[in-house]
């Protein structure tokens, strides 16, 4: 399968290193963004960065990690970037890597007042709220598609296991061989993008996101808001904020994500609306745009785009076709 043709981001370990990427990046930004334009509707005014989640990556043997959206996107006419960041780490961690890569794509577009759009899944929404709260000049709007903003129960729960114990060390093999895996795959280099397993278990945490929260609260409803709240400010520092969720991890015998999200949801989440990993109601971040029948990983059109919506369109749209929506919505709000 073809890799699909938007680029990727890595802090360099060197000087040297920061060259040569550059003019990879200076190639890859003259020739890639506009080259499959269908039409100009969702040509937002400034690029579209995807920031994926937990244990995630930009594109692993010609996958993306967001399905099918970069094509989609590009040709409405947006430009579109996938950052690449540690699999495993904190939401700061993240966050300052993607933070330098945004510095990067600033220099590369020649313009100093260039701005970026930031599309977050999961663990991608704090990421990408870090960098908008520390360098707010350099960010547009956020995004957050079934973010974890207010915590994961199954965050929690694993965080309460005794540390050292049996299951954790499985659960913490288990990670490690996954990021060894699609680092490897997908050419992220471990130097460059260190792994902390544990570090990112609390910081998802629904404590370790209130401590986030209060130090980044930029967008997010105020602290011990009920469900029924569910946007936050709009705007914050010149940025706009944004967000939707799954809250649904319905039975789809072409997902093959929707059985073991399904019944950790049921499990975990006891009637309490959710996607299989987060409860709906802890996504909430600026405008809300609304819940949608996926669960967590079909709100990046994942696997493969057998996603609940895909399979039975006449009950809601295609994912793509949201994330696209959503550039027509930033093109029309001037961003």
């Amino acid at each position: 399968m073809a890799r699909n043709n938007h680029a990727s981001l890595r802090p360099a370990a060197n000087p040297v290193r920061a060259i040569a990427i550059c003019c990879g990046l200076a190639a890859a930004a003259a020739t890639t963004f506009t080259a499959h334009a269908a039409s100009d509707e969702a040509k937002t005014r400034y690029p579209i960065v995807l920031v994926h989640g937990l244990l995630g990556f930009d594109n692993v043997l010609g996958i993306d990690y967001f399905y099918d959206i970069p094509r989609t996107l590009q040709e409405g006419g947006a430009k579109v970037q996938a950052s690449v960041l540690s699999g495993a780490n904190t939401s700061e961690v993240r966050g300052e890597q993607l933070l330098y890569q945004l510095k990067l794509l600033r220099l590369l577009s020649r313009n100093p007042a260039q701005k970026f759009n930031l599309i977050g899944h999961s663990q991608g929404a704090p990421t990408a709220r870090y960098v908008a709260a520390v360098a707010p000049e350099l960010v547009a709007s956020v995004t957050s598609v079934s973010g974890v903003n207010g915590g994961s129960k199954i965050a929690d729960m694993l965080a309460r296991l005794r540390e050292g114990g049996l299951f954790q060390r499985m659960a913490l093999n288990v990670v490690n061989h996954w990021n060894r895996a699609v680092g490897f795959l997908s050419g992220r280099n471990p130097n460059d993008f260190p792994e902390a397993p544990l570090n990112a278990l609390a910081s998802l945490t629904t404590a370790g996101s209130a401590a986030f929260d209060r130090k980044y609260p930029q967008g997010r409803p105020p602290a011990g808001s009920s469900c029924d709240v569910t946007s936050g400010a709009a705007s914050v520092n010149g940025v706009r904020y944004y967000s939707w969720a799954g809250a649904s991890a319905g039975f789809n015998m072409f997902d093959l994500s929707d059985l073991p999200l399904k019944t950790v949801g049921t499990l975990v989440f006891l009637g309490e609306a959710n996607d299989g990993m987060l409860a709906t109601c802890t996504t909430r971040l600026g405008t809300h745009l609304g819940d949608y029948r996926q669960n967590h990983l079909d709100a990046i059109n994942q696997v493969l785009g057998n996603t609940y919506g895909s399979q039975f369109p006449f009950h809601e749209k295609k994912v793509p076709q949201l994330f696209k929506d959503h550039a027509v919505r930033l093109k029309s709000a001037g961003l």
